[in-house]
């Protein structure tokens, strides 16, 4: 990872924000720009230099990981010895205008950088610089992307030997997440969903102490984190031989998943790959039981920049890796999600998740 380049890219950023110098708190960002992957940190990052503070649970790792920024080992809270460093050099630096990342401290912390900034300092909430940059991927993270495409994908087997009338969710979910472990994987990128029966008409049913009926469909949403990257996928099986109308809401799920997944191309909307997905469903009368966005970006976190939805303005680009995941849900009834994660080329787009999308019967 080249994260001194990075930090390069970020400076270049600053001079046109409004801002002299940036105080990065959130953990990914952080991951990002400096390679650190410990649970507390704080990096400054001037128009001169890059610092980075952390307690002294994490000397040996931030000196074997930090790139590109000096390690301080502070004897306090990070941000605040981030924040005493600003007071005792910003000067020096000619440093006015300090840009904090507000969405990641809260009130109190704040208060406490104040406090040790001390006068002659502004904080501005700073624009979205790093997100920004995260969105388009690298070669780099593109391969880590798809080395945890595949480890997730995986797991999609141990779904269908455990998927049984009776075997509570959970049950399957443990089998899965046993799996990922057993694999190599640091850890699921979120909570496993495994919502049988009525229940897979709860678009985020993390599984429950619910037994899997011996008819309906199971939606399962998964995913893993492999060397600080994630991966999202949904399947969604029938138990016992669905109806005609049960096929009919898979395919229409099924077809409007491609329709997205077509209109995934450099320089198109995130809303026209919505709208795909959309039309296709109003198609089959089934539009108005589909009640999320069709998709987001993933990386170093699970939810990133873009949203794949109609209220978004977001432009897609090669580097990209995004979800297109439409569903149906019928509340009492059961409902029907695919998902797979694509990446954004100069022609098109490739689907990263390998498995197939036929409707699995158990």
């Amino acid at each position: 990872m080249d994260h001194k380049g990075r930090q390069k890219k970020l400076r270049t950023t600053l001079e046109n924000s409004r801002i002299e110098a940036l105080l990065v708190t959130h953990l990914s960002n952080i991951r990002y720009l400096c390679g650190f992957t410990g649970s507390a940190g704080a990096l400054v990052v001037t128009p001169a230099k890059s610092v980075f503070f952390t307690d002294g649970r994490y000397t040996e790792q931030a000196r074997a990981e930090v790139q590109g920024a000096r390690v301080v080992i502070a004897h306090k809270s990070p941000l605040i010895a981030a924040g005493e460093w600003l007071a005792a050099h910003g000067k020096k630096l000619r440093l006015q205008a300090i840009g904090i990342e507000g969405d990641d401290l809260t009130v109190a912390e704040r208060t406490r950088l104040v406090q040790s900034l001390g006068r002659g300092f502004r904080l501005r909430q700073a624009p979205p610089l790093v997100e920004k940059a995260r969105v388009v991927k690298d070669e780099d993270e593109i391969r880590l992307l798809r080395a945890a495409v595949t480890l997730g994908a995986s797991l999609f087997d141990y779904a269908l030997k455990a998927i049984r009338p009776g075997v509570k969710e959970t049950e399957v979910a443990a089998e899965m997440e046993y799996a990922a472990r057993r694999a190599g994987a640091e850890g699921m990128s979120f909570e496993t969903i495994i919502a049988s029966g009525p229940r897979s008409a709860l678009p985020h049913g993390r599984a429950s102490q619910a037994a899997i009926p011996s008819q309906g469909f199971v939606v399962c949403d998964f995913g893993v984190i492999l060397a600080g990257y994630c991966s999202d996928m949904t399947r969604t099986v029938c138990v016992g031989q669905p109806s005609d109308k049960a096929r009919r809401m898979y395919q229409a799920v099924r077809e409007a998943q491609q329709a997205a997944i077509e209109a995934v191309r450099p320089g198109a909307g995130v809303t026209e790959v919505d709208r795909a997905a959309r039309e296709s469903l109003h198609k089959d009368g089934l539009g108005r039981y589909f009640t999320h966005s069709t998709g987001h970006g993933v990386g170093l976190e699970i939810h990133e920049a873009p949203r794949l939805a109609a209220d978004q303005t977001d432009v897609l680009c090669p580097g990209m890796v995004v979800t297109i995941e439409p569903g149906v849900y019928l509340a009492g009834i059961g409902g029907v999600r695919i998902e797979d994660m694509v990446v954004v080329t100069e022609n098109g787009c490739t689907v990263l998740t390998p498995t197939g999308k036929e409707l699995i019967t158990i």
